[in-house]
């Protein structure tokens, strides 16, 4: 299975957009495309699904580990005729400032995949090569399958970057020079990318991505190059198991709730959970016969009024905690149990107000370990994920704090994870590849009050 790593030297030089270009490009092909996204995001691999028509896999060394990175990467590439990855930030950034941990060059390290490096031309030329003699000769680990120069400002400006390039020996091929244009641009907001839900690729938009990076790129100097197949990985199964369908789980799913790792609904499901999707934004009622309810993250503030006037299904959801139905809700589902959102009338299960701030609240990986018995499983209970809001609840004292959360690098953060009956509700997105027998404990938690 060949596999290629999308990197960029930093964030902003374009390597979301090529990366949509090439997998709608290889898609116009005929070819299956396995897409990826290096670290915690959301957004991107929403877009990734669109284009490749199959969802896209977080690989996050820190979350998950490099054991379950492979796994995840075997897993997603199943009935693929390639794979691309796109990483984050720039091309060794990560937890460290003397190693790759965390990092895009990490994960192409232990999948053994190249990198296509794509590079911001804009107000260089010969520096450009500069740049990359450093990036492809920094870790000689790494193998470097080409340079797409992006930003390219002219017919001559291509000229000299070539020149530039060509007069270094032993520099990774140029594979295109891609021209400016302002009108690919994905549009942007507080958290990163719109969604796809929010802004979908239309088939025209894929099709100008595809023609930019094909007139512009050598997609077959791309194809034809000698592969990469990863190192051999034993799929050990990682999951707990139960029988199909113990219990109806409800999960939200739309345009203000999509923040889903694909691993977390395939664990539930391996856990024995029959997920029922529903929209808090459409749907009247809460799916029937449902032994617990899982409400994910998005965007519910640019929702808040259609979600307020939906007010039949918060009354059902307040109505259900009250009786204790077992609820896990992460950052804008956990909004969405607050009283109200600016102003807009939420479900009410929690006695907080969720207000929007003009500044970011919180980012950054988070460790938590359950404090006491929870949904998620009994004290002592760790798993490992990520925060990152605009947000903050006003929560009183007297509701139960369920976590200890750390951040990456141990340092305390004292209490989190609300717990109020058996509803539990926190800012921070779990991934349940960190402790796969989260997913199983929320599943029989589940599963034995559906049956009291």
């Amino acid at each position: 299975m060949d596999s290629i790593v999308v990197a960029a030297p930093a964030s902003g030089q374009g390597k979301t957009t090529v990366t949509l270009a090439l997998m709608a490009a290889l898609r116009r092909r005929g070819l299956a495309v396995a897409p990826f996204k290096v670290g915690p995001d959301f957004i991107d691999p929403g877009h990734h699904g669109r284009v490749c028509g199959r969802p896209s896999r977080n690989l996050d060394g820190w979350m998950c580990g490099e054991e379950r990175v492979r796994q995840t990467h075997v897993r997603g590439c199943a009935g693929a005729d390639l794979a691309v990855i796109e990483g984050v930030m720039g091309l060794f950034d990560g937890a460290s400032g003397d190693s790759d941990e965390g990092s895009t060059a990490e994960i192409a390290r232990w999948l053994g995949a190249p990198v296509l490096l794509v590079v911001d031309a804009r107000s260089q030329a010969r520096s450009a090569a500069a740049l990359v003699q450093g990036f492809s000769t920094f870790d000689p680990r790494l193998e470097f399958a080409g340079v797409v120069f992006n930003r390219v400002g002219s017919p001559r400006h291509e000229e000299l970057l070539r020149e530039a390039m060509a007069s270094s020996p032993g520099l990774p091929p140029v594979l295109g020079c891609l021209p400016r244009d302002e009108g690919l641009a994905l549009p942007e907001r507080h958290l990163g990318l719109v969604t796809a839900g929010d802004h979908p690729l239309d088939d025209a938009f894929l099709g100008r991505l595809a023609d930019w990076i094909e007139d512009h790129v050598d997609i077959e100097k791309f194809l034809a190059r000698p592969q990469s197949p990863c190192p051999e990985v034993r799929v050990a199964e990682g999951r707990v198991r139960g029988n199909p369908g113990e219990v109806r789980i409800a999960v939200a799913r739309d345009e203000a709730f999509c923040f889903y790792y694909p691993e977390n609904l395939e664990l539930l499901e391996a856990a024995g959970a029959q997920l029922a999707f529903f929209s808090p934004l459409r749907d009247e009622f809460l799916p029937a016969d449902i032994g617990g309810l899982y409400l994910g993250g998005g965007y519910p503030e640019l929702h808040a009024e259609r979600i307020a006037a939906n007010r039949g299904l918060l009354r059902q959801i307040r109505d259900a905690a009250e009786g204790g139905l077992p609820v896990y809700a992460e950052c804008g589902g956990f909004m969405l149990l607050a009283e109200e959102i600016d102003g807009h009338p939420m479900a009410g299960v929690f006695p907080a107000r969720a207000r929007m701030l003009k500044r970011r609240r919180a980012l950054g990986y988070r460790e938590v370990t359950l404090t006491a018995d929870a949904p998620l499983g009994p004290a002592g209970t760790a798993a490992r994920g990520h925060e990152f809001h605009y947000s903050e609840l006003e929560m009183p004292e007297a509701v139960e704090r369920a976590y200890r959360m750390s951040r990456r690098g141990g340092e305390d953060l004292g209490p989190e994870g609300y717990h109020l009956r058996n509803v539990l509700g926190s800012y921070v997105h779990l991934h349940f590849g960190s402790n796969p027998q989260v997913a199983a404990n929320f599943v029989a938690f589940c599963r034995d009050r559906a049956g009291a």
